[in-house]
């Protein structure tokens, strides 16, 4: 897909709202809605619950791509059809990415809340066996891949923060890496 790096840092990108939309014959297109903004709709919800929910209205969205099988940011939500399976999907448009990267993704198997970068502090939050999004760098990509911990070495903290080191198992190829907490993000606990 030839993306760049995936930047974590919260703000919005000026983006072109109209959606090329590809019409698949093997689908059943529902109408299509256009929403300007990945944030859910606020649901009216009773005094005493509003502590206790998380704040629907803030919620950040992030989809896997089936061209990389990279987790990017979701910049819009740009209409949405059902599959003659009954499948629902999705057109959107990935943060700091034009038109002409827009595509298509399960709503069930691709989109999900965005994972929240950790802080040198948190590193004792992970642990082996977690699911967590590993920012990976290679010679032509620079992505987002869901990994798991396999095993932690941990290491004393200096003024840098967490020297910590994860070994991650990545599941889209099943290869393992060494890295700092830096490079994870983990996913969000309701």
């Amino acid at each position: 897909m030839g993306k760049p790096q995936r930047k974590r840092e919260r703000g919005s990108p000026d983006a072109d709202a109209d959606a090329d939309a590809e019409i698949d014959p093997e689908t059943e297109i529902l109408p299509s809605k256009q929403m300007s903004s990945p944030v859910a709709a606020p649901l009216p919800l009773p005094q005493d619950d509003k502590d206790i929910m998380p704040l629907l209205q803030n919620l950040q969205f992030e989809a896997r791509s089936s061209r990389d099988f990279a987790w990017y940011d979701i910049h819009t939500f740009l209409a949405h059809r059902a599959t003659n399976a009954g499948e629902l999907e999705v057109r959107v448009r990935y943060a700091d990415f034009g038109a002409d990267e827009d595509e298509w993704v399960n709503v069930k198997k691709a989109v999900r809340v965005r994972s929240i970068p950790l802080e040198s502090s948190e590193c004792m939050k992970v642990h082996a066996g977690d699911l967590v999004l590993c920012f990976r760098e290679g010679s032509n990509e620079a992505v987002h891949y869901d990994a798991h911990v396999m095993k932690i070495e941990r290491k004393l903290h200096d003024v840098r923060g967490c020297r910590c080191l994860f070994v991650v198992k990545y599941d889209h190829d099943n290869t393992e890496e060494k890295v700092h907490l830096s490079r994870l993000c983990r996913r969000p606990k309701f």
